[in-house]
């Protein structure tokens, strides 16, 4: 592989020039046995790397929170206050989203980061915004082609594409468009749209990979504090910000620091013994593969254990409708009636009983599918519920369902076990199909991301048909006496 010294060199300086700027940060810390390395060749950009045993509980770094990027230190909420003025209610009484000074603290971040990266050096942040990421490995900059490669995992449609457009041409252009000279120094020339997209694009996907929850008040404005919106990937009320040298971090489902936060500062504390050479990792939670993928752009093998797989109700109510023998013109009715209920599903997650890293970010307990999710059978007693009414049928399978626990559970999980079935033929390889692809070691990284994407989702669901086999077995060797005296003391109950 060709190698590019200048690049290389580019790399070196702004890893040194960003250490260097950190250091000099009133309060900030750098433990003396830790560096920042470069991690490319393993796809994994900057990290930092012990340098010498680190004993448990030692501080790592400090990071000042007057040096955090946020709405609390952005000098764009003096030149600009009435976008600090967020507003959960995106859109006026006609319908339509509001067109520029209404910001939640998902796009007022973007505003801020395209602010600081457009004034240059002149950014007291410059030598941050240097070392963080121009390209990322996120679907949202897939081609169709590599698109493809997901097959029918579900996360192809969570990727966001054409709401991120939208709130770019709603929230953000107009805010720009509307004060040139405040985001364009004078001697630089304004961006075009679709350059200033492009750079939303980007920025956006830095708060995705980068940005932290801010757990602490840190003289947050006012109309910040209730905030509570960040897209569909912060759950927290706090304010967003990005936090220097803590995203230097790389993260894996195992790993050996944390991030405290204090009023005046964050900390990077390990959590136990770390070796010389190893390299010091943060903990993103129990994501799965596809969520890595979609959040991160990388996938890990360890992560694996928290793979899911979405199983759609249409599959389910398609394979009970051919269980009962029942008339499409029926069904539809009753398919009409279950969507009714407020409790309705689109779709269930399949998913391991996966436990938590231990309190030293080990991973003690093995991850094992035992169980359906609970949601999924109440929709199934809903379905025949709705069917006996539609039809009215007093000898019909779906009463005996009803009213036979035992009989009910095996419908349940033959039907379970026919959908799964079905979902795993939507994609377009077969298990073992991908196991070979990963064997060849694609050369295309995004190729083999996908791939392990699909294929752990695949697994999840042969694991869930192994689990559903089991279940069915053990339920027709069950001893007769015992289901003759369940089915009494059903009958007593239902008296």
């Amino acid at each position: 592989m060709e190698v590019d010294s200048d690049a290389d060199s580019r790399f070196l300086e702004g890893t040194r020039h960003f250490l260097s700027w950190f250091q000099s940060l009133p309060g900030a810390t750098f433990h003396k046995d830790i560096t920042i390395e470069d991690l490319r060749s393993r796809n994994a950009g900057r990290g930092i790397v012990a340098q010498a045993d680190i004993a448990a509980d030692t501080v790592l770094f400090t990071i000042p929170r007057n040096s955090i990027l946020c709405a609390a230190t952005s000098p764009l909420k003096d030149k600009l206050p009435e976008i600090f003025d967020l507003d959960n209610d995106d859109e006026d009484e006609s319908g339509d989203e509001s067109d520029g000074d209404n910001q939640n603290s998902w796009t007022l971040l973007i505003l801020i980061l395209i602010h600081e990266y457009l004034q240059g050096s002149s950014s007291q942040w410059k030598p941050y915004l240097d070392v963080l990421p121009s390209t990322f490995n996120t679907p949202m900059f897939w081609t169709p082609s590599q698109l493809s490669f997901l097959q029918a995992s579900a996360v192809t449609s969570k990727i966001g594409q054409g709401e991120a457009d939208k709130m770019i041409a709603s929230k953000i252009l107009p805010v720009i468009r509307s004060h040139p000279q405040i985001f364009f120094p004078s001697s630089a020339t304004p961006l075009s749209d679709d350059q200033l997209i492009q750079l939303a694009h980007r920025m956006g996907s830095t708060i995705m990979s980068y940005a932290f929850d801010l757990e602490q008040d840190m003289e947050i404005p006012e109309q910040l504090e209730n905030d509570d919106e960040w897209e569909e990937d912060r759950e927290g009320k706090t304010m967003l910000g990005m936090v220097p040298m803590a995203d230097i971090l790389n993260a894996d489902a195992e790993f050996n620091a944390h991030i405290n936060h204090a009023e005046d500062a964050l900390t990077a504390v390990s959590l136990r013994l770390i070796r010389k050479g190893e390299e010091i990792l943060n903990f993103y939670g129990p994501l799965s593969s596809a969520e890595l993928l979609r959040r991160y752009g990388y996938v890990t093998e360890k992560h694996a254990r928290w793979d899911v797989v979405e199983l759609s109700w249409s599959l389910i109510s398609s394979a009970l409708q051919s269980k009962l023998k029942a008339q499409p013109s029926v069904w539809e009715k009753v398919c009409a009636l279950v969507q009714q209920d407020e409790e309705f599903e689109e779709a269930f997650v399949l998913e391991r009983q996966s436990p938590d890293p231990s309190s030293t970010g080990l991973l003690e307990e093995p991850a094992e599918f035992t169980s359906l999710p609970d949601e999924l059978g109440e929709h199934f007693k809903l379905c025949l519920k709705a069917y006996k009414k539609i039809t009215d049928s007093k000898n019909d399978m779906a009463l005996r369902a009803l009213n036979d626990r035992d009989w009910r559970k095996r419908l349940y999980l033959e039907t379970i076990l026919e959908a799964v079935t079905q979902r795993e033929r939507e994609y377009g390889t077969t298990l073992e199909q991908d196991d070979q692809l990963l064997s060849a070691d694609p050369s295309d990284q995004r190729e083999k991301m996908a791939v392990w994407v699909r294929r752990g989702e695949k697994l999840v669901l042969r694991e869930a048909r192994a689990w559903i086999t089991t279940q069915l077995e053990e339920l027709r060797n069950r001893p007769v006496d015992q289901l003759l005296d369940e089915g009494r003391a059903a009958k007593r109950r239902r008296i």
